[in-house]
């Protein structure tokens, strides 16, 4: 079975306690707390492992703890052609430790494994599960003023009736910046609010003349609290439409993850007819995607004439969804066990005829690009990701594919129809913006081959499975991962069944929260006019809203405003829209 010789190595160096299996390529070992940080290190850098996700979970009224799961995917480092682990020996290992309800603390992997730094302070955070030995001990999705002792993804935190009190924002906490020492270094702010950005982000660059430093970051400005509702209200053909919602651009590949987390756990079975169009409205969104961040990449640096036919190709992308699932989103479609929406022999004609004008049209306006020195100028040895760097911090899609790393979830784990498809990668070696751009553009063109093998080999199978889905034995406890690859990197969902039809802990990764934290180490060495560039190629999702709420500090009193007032507002700032709430 795959993973079973790894598991052999970790037993010859520690005490390994118990090993489960959810799928046939997914594995869980469990370790005592002290013997965490060896295990985890085992795998990452020993054996070949990249961090997926880390899962803490409060798993008191299962077992009088909570837990951690680390999961790892074991394909080798890839630092070299030969450091890759043969195709049948792929697989994901789950270390898993409990830790003492009385006693909440763990020793920290991060000084072993760098790329666990923000799964750690989210731990606590949320769990108040402290790693020791934690270099970076700030808090990460919480404000800096939330109230101690109140962590929100506790199973109890729901007995909380109260908010913690309204403040004055004047009186909240400065954030900690990690600023470095130097009497020339100064602090250059970038946000929150920024115009290459339409989401919060703070970042701080410290600089030396025009040259960046070094730089940190504060992120979470909003936090929609997905993964508590779901817990407490969804099942999970409704969570389909939630995942949805994680992110504006890759909504159908959370959803996919989301969905297949649950088949694992569930041990259901999908229809190949329903695999295949489910990669081919997956590959329909990395179009529209890459060729967003492709557009922006020359319109940041002023070359709104490539950003406006790159958008006129991207307007052909939106047009095949529309002809593949009827809107011009893919969403809505994914339901456990397969998919709402069949396609017809004639939107297949469609949909071939749209892939040939991406496909014509966008070597034409990349090549235009490429002819254009003063963009490549811009775009070349800015932003370097240095191998190391990523093979450290496990970033994940064209943020690490840049920098050599052939690492895709399609290529390493196929799911679904991609086992019955040819597939290759694509790979740069520059490590800078130009490389990743280059990796989206051929993202794009392999895209369309993807497609076309999808719906030349169409399976004339259901597109789901009806009523059987009711007759699969339900397994209370049962927790697998989902995955995908996504346009900014794989996603990583991960279920634990709770009661019928709902979920005990659901936890979201984002391919962006993978990249986040290697960001610092891209800045270092260029100027303060390249910082924005530098964002934009790492494509990144923040937080999306279409809703501000207004607190009135004397009152305490809370009111939301609509899309509406919210322009009324913008077009008369002197209007008091607070008079409803005092």
């Amino acid at each position: 079975m795959r993973g079973d010789k790894f598991v052999e190595i970790l037993r010859e160096k520690l005490n390994v306690l118990d090993v489960t299996r959810q799928t046939f390529n997914q594995i869980t070992i469990l370790v005592d707390r002290n013997d965490l940080p060896l295990a985890v290190k085992t795998l990452y850098y020993d054996i070949g492992g990249f961090l997926c996700t880390m899962i803490a979970n409060d798993e008191r009224s299962i077992n009088k703890n909570f837990a951690l799961y680390y999961v790892l995917s074991i394909e080798g480092g890839k630092m070299n052609k030969d450091d890759e682990i043969d195709a049948d020996e792929k697989c994901f290992i789950t270390v898993k430790t409990l830790i003492p309800a009385n006693e909440p603390t763990y020793p920290s992997v991060t000084p072993f494994v760098p790329a666990c730094v923000w799964y750690e302070r989210e731990a606590y955070d949320m769990f108040g599960l402290v790693a020791e030995g934690l270099p970076d001990k700030r808090r990460l999705v919480l404000s800096d003023d939330w109230p101690e002792n109140l962590h929100p993804l506790r199973k109890d935190a729901m007995e909380y009736t109260y908010r913690p009190d309204v403040y004055d924002h004047r009186d909240e906490p400065a954030y900690d910046f990690l600023r470095p020492e130097g009497d020339s270094v100064i602090d250059v702010p970038l946000g929150p609010l920024h115009i290459t950005s339409d989401e919060a982000g703070h970042f701080r660059l410290f600089c030396d003349g025009d040259t960046i430093v070094d730089a940190d970051y504060r992120l979470f400005y909003q936090h929609r609290g997905m993964e508590k509702l779901a817990e407490n209200r969804m099942n999970y053909d409704q969570m389909g439409f939630l995942a949805e919602r994680v992110c504006g651009i890759c909504g159908y590949a959370h959803s996919i993850a989301c969905i297949e987390a649950a088949e694992n756990a569930m041990g259901v079975e999908v229809p190949l007819r329903a695999q295949a169009l489910r990669i081919v409205c997956a590959e329909i969104e990395r179009f529209h995607s890459n060729m967003l961040n492709l557009g922006l990449a020359c319109e940041v640096t002023g070359n709104i004439s490539a950003f406006m036919h790159i958008f006129k190709i991207r307007e052909y992308s939106m047009e095949l969804a529309q002809v593949v699932t009827g809107g011009r989103k893919t969403y809505g479609n994914i339901i456990i066990g397969g998919l709402r929406r069949d396609i017809t022999s004639d939107e297949i004609k469609k949909a071939l005829v749209l892939l040939d004008k991406i496909d014509t049209q966008i070597t034409e306006v990349w090549d235009a690009v490429m002819a254009d020195k003063r963009q490549v100028g811009r775009w070349k040895n800015v932003g370097v990701l240095d191998r190391q760097v990523a093979r450290d911090f496990s970033p994940v899609g064209p943020n690490i594919r840049g920098s050599g790393f052939k690492r895709d979830m399609r290529y390493d784990h196929p799911y679904g129809f991609f086992k019955q498809i040819e597939f290759q990668v694509t790979v740069e070696q520059g490590g800078d913006v130009l490389a990743r751009e280059a990796v989206r553009y051929g993202e794009i063109k392999s895209a369309v081959k993807t497609i076309r093998q999808c719906l030349e080999l169409m399976p004339n199978t259901p597109i789901n499975i009806g009523e059987n889905l009711y007759q699969t034995p339900f397994r209370a406890e049962a927790y697998a991962i989902g995955y995908d690859e996504a346009p900014r990197g794989d996603n990583f969902h991960w279920i634990m069944q709770g009661s019928t039809q709902k979920v005990y802990r659901w936890r979201v990764r984002a391919a962006t929260y993978a990249n986040w934290p290697s960001l610092r180490y891209q800045f270092r060495g260029n100027t303060i006019a390249d910082a924005a560039l530098i964002v934009c190629s790492l494509d990144p999702c923040y937080s999306c809203t279409e809703r501000v709420m207004l607190t009135d500090i004397k009152s305490g009193k809370s009111k939301i405003l609509g899309e509406k007032e919210l322009k009324a507002f913008c077009q008369n700032p002197k209007e008091d829209i607070t008079k409803d709430i005092r």
